[in-house]
């Protein structure tokens, strides 16, 4: 029934197979200094014989798109001379050879950041502190939306014991639901977000009620349950994948915006905004499990579902509030990352690793674990990026996850277990 629901409304907003943009086979990528696009640096793209296949420009939004005729290997050069004055590639890699795979897009990446000119001396001590104020920022900001996934998924395994590895379709799914009502329905990008956060939450809610709850009442083993999780997220990924296809697309608002200079850094306004929503969120969410009833009641389902059980708490109920407040939470995140660097039915599952390392950083099953652990994965994916290539940036956050694990098995807020 969702998929029937999907697909409809997939076909009505004109996502369908044979809409014109997501055929073929393509060569894409975006360029951005400091979290701001760069428009006008050609691109070129030629196979591997040195043919040219074909050359443009990056847009207003700093992104480009070459097809490309089949399936193969092919070379994408950036013309430095034409980046912008002060810019250059950080990595010194103007060419790449990518293979590009059947039916799919591959993205290319060139970051680009400011360049020390040959002329006048350049102080690095001031250039190298805003470096580092700038990648702690954009690690904070990142590290925000993890915790948005992370705090449901942490609650979710808590109160079920369940690895759910379709957590991160719920970013994907509220991503997805806040274009389709952003770019085709013509809602502005913050009513959409709302409408897709309620979305994700009855989404939430409409998995626990005809899905986990059924697979709980038949007393499914959590090691199926959690490969039944893995299936769900891969049906699911190419559901998006069939409908939305392979590309990286932008909502209508907030593309590109001027950042403010907070002092040797400039922020964009969306950015800030979204931090400060994010921050509402988490504590107002924090808050209700300290104080509320309904979040008394969670909390003691979370450390002893049986005791909880015969102290008169239903505690399918409050599994399903959870699933529907997670749902909620992973949305958000999903619109939020989509408005940070665009949507892709990827996108949930590129970030879920992150999310899964945050939650066992922090301590399985443990909310406010989930959150500081989020933090710190989010700083240590970006501070990484002054030591090692940004494309592999993602190992640093995994490499800090298992320097602790190793000093604290059960994570920062984890409790101690007796094992045997």
């Amino acid at each position: 029934m969702l998929t029937a629901f999907l697909a409809s409304l997939f076909i009505a907003f004109g996502f369908g197979a044979t809409s014109a943009w997501a055929e073929g086979e393509a060569l894409q990528g975006t360029l951005i200094n400091n979290g701001q696009p760069v428009a006008g640096v050609q691109i070129t793209v030629s196979s591997q014989d040195g043919a040219q296949v074909g050359q443009v420009q990056s847009g207003p939004d700093g992104k480009w798109t070459v097809p490309v005729p089949a399936a193969g290997t092919y070379r994408v050069e950036l013309d430095v001379t034409t980046l912008p004055e002060g810019l250059t590639l950080t990595n010194n890699r103007p060419v790449l050879t990518l293979p590009v795979f059947e039916g799919s897009a591959r993205t290319a990446l060139f970051p680009i950041g400011s360049e020390a000119g040959a002329g006048a001396p350049v102080d690095p001590g001031p250039n190298r502190l805003g470096q580092i104020l700038d990648l702690v920022y954009t690690g904070l900001h990142l590290g925000l939306m993890i915790a948005l996934a992370a705090l449901g998924l942490s609650l979710i395994f808590g109160t079920m014991g369940l690895t759910n590895f379709a957590h991160g379709e719920l970013v994907t799914f509220g991503a997805l639901m806040a274009f389709i009502f952003n770019v085709f329905v013509g809602l502005p990008v913050i009513v959409a977000g709302v409408i897709a956060v309620a979305l994700g939450a009855g989404f939430g809610w409409f998995q626990d009620r005809f899905f986990w709850g059924w697979l709980r009442k038949r007393r499914t083993g959590l090691i199926g349950m959690m490969i039944i999780s893995i299936g769900l997220a891969l049906t699911m990924r190419y559901i998006s994948l069939y409908w939305f296809r392979g590309e990286t697309r932008q909502y209508s608002d907030y593309v590109a915006q001027p950042g403010i200079d907070i002092g040797p850094i400039a922020i964009a306004p969306k950015n800030l905004i979204m931090d400060l929503i994010a921050i509402v969120v988490l504590v107002a969410v924090s808050v209700a499990l300290v104080k509320t009833r309904l979040g008394k009641a969670t909390r003691a389902v979370s450390t002893n579902p049986a005791l909880a059980a015969a102290s008169g708490i239903n505690v399918d109920a409050i599994i399903r509030l959870v699933w529907t407040i997670g749902g909620g939470l992973a949305a958000l995140a999903g619109v939020m990352l989509g408005v940070f660097q665009g949507i892709n039915y990827q996108m949930g599952f590129q970030i879920l690793l992150l999310v899964f390392a945050a939650v066992t950083l922090g301590g399985l099953g443990t909310a406010f674990g989930a959150l500081l652990g989020s933090l710190v994965i989010g700083l240590a994916t970006q501070l990484s990026t002054l030591w090692i290539p940004t494309e592999l940036k993602n190992v640093g956050a995994l490499a800090v996850l298992i320097i602790v694990i190793l000093v604290r098995p059960q994570g920062i807020l984890g409790r101690r277990e007796r094992i045997g």
